[in-house]
C-alpha cells in the first residue's frame, strides 16, 4: 500500500516557486489550497476572510454553487469549438448580457486586457469608417493614474513608471489628461479623437471616485463632439458598487462598455466589449478574433453570472453592506486612518504612513486572518465578495481597527 502524499508547508511551497516562476508578483506569504464563499484556507488549515475577491473577479465568492453547477454541466457537454463554428451557449450569453447592460451587441473575449485592446481597435475602426478620421491618425483620450491592463499598448499610456519602464517603444495615438477634469478632456478632444477611455472609478489608483457630474459631463462632451465614450468597468462593474454598473450612479450610458473579471465568476477568464450596434457593426469577418473568446464553457459560466445579477440581489447587498463599510471606516478616521474612498463594497483606505506601508498593513491583517492588498504608499484596497455577511464585514473592520491601533 503506497504511503499518502506528504502535505507541503506554506514555506516549502513558497520556496519551491522561487526558481521556476517569473518574479512579476510579490504575493503575501500565504498559500491558499481551498476556498468557499468569502473564506479561503491555506495548506496548513488556517482560514482567512478574503477581503480582496480577486480584484473583483470573485464578486460572487469562491465556488458559488450556481456557477460551479453551470461549469460542471457544460464540462460534461462541450468546452471549445473556436469561433470557426457556432456553439449552443453563445447566443443566450450575448442576449442576456445586452439585456442586463442596456446595449446592443457583444464582442466576447477572455481577459480584461483583451477587452481593452479590442475596445481600442473598435474605437479606431469606428473613427475611420463612421466619423471620417483620416487613416492612421485616430487618437484616444485617457486619464492619468489609469489601470487598463499590462499589454505594451496599454502600459504605453499608463502614468505608472513601474508598469512602463523598460517596455517601450510604445504605440502612439493616446492623449493623457488628469482624471476627474472635464476641462482637460475638452481641451484634448479634436477632430482626430475616436474615444474617451476612462474607468468610472479608478481601482488600482486607490478606488478614486470622481466628483458628481464628471461621468455625465464626459457623456455630454463625447456626444457633442461625435466621440465615443468607452467605460472600463472591468473592476467596477457587475454589482461591485451597489449598481450593476458604476456609470449608473450618474444615469449615463457609454457607447462602449468593457467587462471582465466577475463575468467569469472566478472560474474561467471571460471578458466582453458590449456596445451599441452602430459601433460594433464596424467589425467584419477576419478583422478581429480570438480562439477562446466566446467558447461554450465561458459562455455558460457568463450566462450564469448574468443570471445572478438579473434579480438585483447582489447589487442591493453591495449597497446595503457598503453603508456598513463606510460607517466602520468613518469611525477609524483620525485613529490610524487618514482618509478613505468607498462606493458599495469597494474602498481605498489611506493609513497613516507613520503606522506602516500598505504592504505592512496587509501583512498584519493576514496574521489576524484577513486578506487585503496594498496599492500606492500606505493605501490598502477592500473589495470583499458580495456574498459576505454583515458579521464577517464587521469582523474585518474590527481587525483593521486593531491593526492600525498597533
Amino acid at each position: 500500500m503506497s504511503a499518502p502524499a506528504r502535505v507541503h508547508t506554506s514555506a516549502e511551497l513558497i520556496g519551491a516557486e522561487e526558481p521556476v516562476l517569473a518574479h512579476n508578483y510579490h504575493p503575501l506569504p500565504v498559500v491558499v489550497a481551498r476556498a468557499e464563499g468569502a473564506w479561503v484556507e491555506d495548506v496548513e488549515g488556517r482560514r482567512y476572510l478574503d477581503m480582496l475577491a480577486g480584484y473583483s473577479a470573485l464578486n460572487f465568492g469562491h465556488r458559488h454553487p450556481a456557477l460551479i453547477e453551470a461549469a460542471h454541466r457544460q464540462l460534461d457537454r462541450l468546452t471549445l469549438t473556436s469561433r470557426a463554428f457556432h456553439n449552443d451557449q453563445l447566443a443566450e450569453f450575448a442576449e442576456r448580457l445586452t439585456a442586463l447592460t442596456g446595449l446592443d451587441m457583444v464582442l466576447p473575449m477572455n481577459t480584461g486586457a483583451e477587452a481593452v485592446e479590442s475596445g481600442i481597435k473598435v474605437a479606431r475602426k469606428w473613427a475611420y469608417d463612421v466619423k471620417g478620421v483620416p487613416a492612421d491618425s485616430a487618437t484616444i483620450v485617457v486619464a492619468a493614474e489609469n489601470f487598463h491592463g499590462r499589454t505594451t499598448t496599454i502600459v504605453g499610456f499608463s502614468t505608472d513608471e513601474t508598469a512602463r519602464t523598460g517596455f517601450g517603444p510604445f504605440a502612439p495615438g493616446f492623449k493623457v489628461v488628469p482624471y476627474n477634469d472635464l476641462a482637460a478632456i475638452e481641451a484634448a478632444v479634436d477632430e482626430t479623437t475616436a474615444a474617451v477611455l476612462i474607468e468610472p472609478i479608478q481601482g488600482e489608483a486607490g478606488v478614486i471616485i470622481p466628483d458628481d457630474g464628471y461621468l455625465a459631463g464626459v457623456r455630454e462632451l463625447t456626444r457633442r463632439t461625435n466621440t465615443l465614450f468607452v467605460a472600463d468597468e472591468i473592476q467596477s462593474g457587475l454589482g461591485r458598487t451597489g449598481r450593476t454598473l458604476a456609470v449608473e450612479h450618474e444615469n449615463v450610458m457609454p457607447d462602449v462598455l468593457l467587462l471582465g473579471k466577475a463575468l467569469g465568476g472566478g472560474i474561467v477568464p471571460v471578458s466582453a466589449v458590449v456596445a451599441t450596434r452602430e459601433v460594433l457593426r464596424v467589425l467584419h469577418p477576419g478583422e478581429h478574433g480570438s480562439t477562446f473568446g466566446g467558447n461554450p464553457l465561458a459562455a455558460a459560466v457568463g450566462t450564469a453570472v448574468v443570471g445572478l445579477l438579473e434579480s438585483g440581489e447582489f447589487q442591493r447587498r453591495a449597497a446595503e453592506l457598503g453603508e456598513v463599510l463606510r460607517a466602520g471606516l468613518s469611525a477609524l478616521v483620525g485613529r490610524g486612518v487618514v482618509g478613505f474612498r468607498a462606493r458599495g463594497l469597494w474602498a481605498g483606505v489611506d493609513v497613516d504612513p507613520a503606522i506602516g506601508t500598505g504592504r505592512e498593513i496587509s501583512e498584519r491583517l493576514m496574521r489576524e486572518g484577513f486578506l487585503v492588498k496594498d496599492t500606492h504608499g500606505s493605501t490598502i484596497r477592500l473589495a470583499p465578495p458580495l456574498t459576505i455577511t454583515r458579521e464577517e464585514l464587521e469582523s474585518a473592520l474590527g481587525a483593521l481597527e486593531k491593526v492600525v491601533a498597533q
